[in-house]
């Protein structure tokens, strides 16, 4: 006894596929149709919770800018937290596909990755995306900064670098980094 799937039923499933499918790819990340914010704050809390730290998660934020690649940068900017201007009051609009977003971040200060050193400048830094409309979808053109981490983000990722060292003044050193970014205070 063979059953067969009647020809109104597949066309309903076939209808239902391309629906969910339709809906998710506008609901995809940086669509032209969300706001240009959505883009920027997306980036900057991957970049915050350390995204670009390594090659492989650095991949997750490729897709919110208009570069293909990074320099290797020599410091990270450490940071207790950031705002996104999400109002377009707040931005400056260039035209209808190109908008300056502010945000502002509450630096504590830089992490050189050469000599694992902590240099604490407590400060607020405002930083001007440009975002632009590219192939239906909004883009960071600019600036390419360094990374900018979350204080907690960078202790772990210091962390995991000691766990791993097997020099034991390279080591010495990095728990003293990790103590100083623990310590680092507004």
């Amino acid at each position: 006894m063979s059953h067969r799937i009647p020809n109104r039923l597949i066309a309903f499933i076939v209808l239902i596929g391309s629906l969910c499918t339709a809906s998710l790819a506008s609901a995809q990340a940086g669509s032209i149709k969300h706001s240009p914010s959505d883009v920027v704050k997306r980036y900057v809390e991957l970049d915050h919770k350390g995204a670009r730290l390594d090659a492989m998660s650095a991949e997750t934020v490729a897709s919110y800018t208009g570069w293909n690649e990074e320099p290797a940068w020599g410091h990270v900017v450490v940071t207790r937290g950031f705002v996104v201007a999400e109002q377009y009051r707040q931005w400056e609009v260039i035209d209808r596909l190109e908008v300056i977003i502010p945000v502002t971040f509450q630096v504590i200060g830089s992490v050189y990755l050469e000599t694992a050193g902590f240099v604490q400048r407590v400060e607020t830094e405002e930083v001007r995306f440009r975002v632009k409309g590219v192939q239906n979808r909004w883009k960071i053109i600019e600036p390419m900064l360094p990374p900018h981490v979350g204080q907690k983000r960078m202790v772990n990722f210091v962390r995991d670098a000691w766990v791993k060292e097997t020099d034991p003044t390279k080591r010495d050193r990095l728990g003293v980094l990790q103590e100083e970014l623990r310590k680092a205070k507004e």
